[in-house]
């Protein structure tokens, strides 16, 4: 027998299962309705293939729309508290107003066929919703938005956490906007193609005739059946929030405190995850994936009371097993309390997901083998003394940008920029082994990169700008380092020490570039490149061998 959490692991399944069904079956019915932009002909003929297609399927897409409901109003049930990200907010309101918008177009169009031999034809449903009841037309525009929309969001919480998705979300996202849009045009265009035809008194009458349009008793039973169903749905939608508050009645003797290292305390009811307790309290919290257990951003460090958390389930323990989380720390969208508890959330309220995303847990502070390179600009305080502020801003973000560039081509990240200096790290993704090879192959492309900046701007400088470089890997802290909203990805350590150590050095040495041993080992440096030197490190009786290299634009491509 399956356990709780294969029991919650199956009920996501069906979930995401059922929504996946139902926002394609929106989408083919939005590009059939963007055909009449065309005509009501390419409509029809786009009906013929939709409805080839899903019309075999209408018992399959019932029982998804049903289960997908019945879901959604267990998971309202489920929550502890209504207040949400405005997104999610959004995607509720929005599931809970598809039915009542959609409830007559199912039976005008799948019931009445059903009970009646309706051919519910474009011709039908364009002039019953344009010409013989506007009031219709609108509540089934409105359902194409509203139902997209609903699973756009559902489509994004899905999607966000995946690797691939940062790349094609601008596409997607032009796309989730441009389909409703061709659909409600096409919609129209339909609509006023029909109402030209509907003027002719006799095309109306052949096309009641030909649809087999219903008699007045029939339309008046499916329009009971409509107010019926209605009610049935509102007393269920009434029936969750009135369970709700009975149960808020029931187990508030039974209240629960979650704390937090700044001194807020939040009081709670059994049953409720510490993601709603940070909600209730109004505690910002992070959670890219909506508290659904798809990522691990909601995560928090239990510094008193975990054995009084509820025990991880098989979807958070593979969640917590795949980031390599120590034994105090727990998803917050999983994890519910019995009794007081204080808690650490590990991640900043406001992360995104590309962010989330970059090497699991870096963020927070792991221990890392690095290259890290140090690089400034040599006499260019010298340089500013003589010219306008704007001038120095200008030609010092210019430098910026090529540095920059340089970096993240090679595959760096841009630490910080201090002063007319810029510090970058290597190997915070991918192989740790590849990480000399990239801060090399940064400094051959700001070196060239600065020999173009010069030659671009030979006119102004009466001297070119000069730069020493210099590299070091080794063991660093990496992780989020500050206050929010100043909170920045860095490095701490003796490395990140060794090497602005190195770049100073290129003064003494006259040199552009100065790599440790190590480096120049581990990217497969040839010695010919350039003249061994030692270097005195303060606080050091040894000294630490290094490469000096004249023109660092001179490394091969290779290295």
């Amino acid at each position: 027998m399956p356990t709780i959490g294969r029991w919650g692991r199956i009920i996501a399944v069906i979930r995401l299962t059922t929504g996946l069904i139902l926002f394609f079956y929106v989408l083919t019915h939005n590009l059939n309705h963007a055909l009449g932009l065309i005509s009501l002909a390419a409509m029809e003929a786009g009906r013929l293939v939709f409805l080839g297609f899903w019309r075999p399927l209408e018992i399959v897409l019932l029982l998804a729309a049903l289960l997908h409901l019945a879901i959604g109003l267990r998971a309202l049930y489920r929550r502890k508290s209504l207040r949400m990200p405005p997104l999610e907010a959004g995607q509720l309101v929005l599931g809970l107003s598809a039915p009542p918008l959609i409830i007559l177009h199912i039976l005008g169009t799948a019931v009445a066929h059903a009970l009646y031999g309706l051919d519910d034809r474009y011709a039908y449903v364009l002039w019953a919703a344009w010409t013989l009841s506007p009031r219709d037309g609108a509540l089934q525009a409105a359902a194409i938005v509203v139902t997209w929309i609903h699973g756009c969001i559902g489509l994004n919480y899905w999607l966000r956490v995946k690797s691939w998705f940062a790349p094609w979300r601008p596409i997607l996202g032009a796309l989730a906007l441009l389909i409703p849009v061709l659909a409600l045009l096409g919609f129209v265009a339909g609509a006023r193609e029909v109402a030209a035809l509907a003027a002719d008194s006799a095309w109306t009458a052949t096309l009641r005739t030909r649809i087999n349009f219903p008699s007045p008793d029939q339309l008046a039973f499916l329009y009971t059946v409509r107010d019926w169903l209605l009610l049935a749905f509102a007393a269920i939608v009434c029936g969750v929030f009135a369970a709700r508050g009975i149960r808020t009645l029931a187990t508030r003797r039974r209240a629960i405190a979650v704390s937090y290292p700044d001194g807020r305390r939040v009081i709670i009811q059994p049953g409720t995850s510490l993601l709603e307790a940070s909600r209730i309290g109004g505690i910002p919290h992070a959670s890219v994936c909506g508290g659904r257990s798809r990522c691990s951003t909601c995560r928090v460090r239990v510094i008193e009371g975990l054995e009084r958390l509820s025990p991880p389930l098989e979807e958070e323990e593979r969640v917590l097993a795949r980031i390599h989380a120590p034994p105090a720390v727990r998803l917050a969208c999983q994890a519910q309390p019995t009794g007081p508890v204080t808690i650490q959330p590990l991640l900043p309220p406001h992360i995104t997901a590309p962010k989330a995303l970059i090497g699991s847990d870096v963020s927070q502070g792991k221990e890392r083998e690095v290259a890290v390179l140090f690089a400034d600009l040599r006499g260019f305080t010298s340089i500013a003394e003589r010219r306008l502020p704007y001038d120095v801003v200008f030609l010092l973000n210019q430098y910026f940008r090529l540095t920059g560039e340089a970096i993240v081509a090679a595959g760096g990240h841009v630490d910080k920029f201090i002063g007319d200096g810029v510090m970058a790290v290597f190997g915070l993704k991918g192989r740790p082994e590849r990480a000399c090879a990239q801060a090399l192959d940064a400094a051959r492309r700001m070196a060239t990169a600065l020999d173009m900046f010069n030659a671009q701007h030979h006119a102004e400088l009466k001297s070119p700008f000069r730069m020493g470089i210099g590299i070091h890997f080794g063991p660093a802290i990496v992780g989020e380092m500050g206050f929010a909203p100043a909170l920045a990805l860095t490095a701490i350590g003796d490395t990140v020490n060794t090497a602005s150590r190195l770049e100073s050095a290129t003064k003494e040495e006259n040199c552009q570039l100065l790599v440790s041993e190590i480096v120049a080992q581990s990217a497969g440096l040839g010695a010919e490149i350039g003249r061994r030197c030692e270097i005195s490190l303060r606080g050091r009786e040894q000294t630490l061998v290094a490469f000096a290299i004249e023109d660092a634009a001179a490394i091969p491509i290779s290295a």
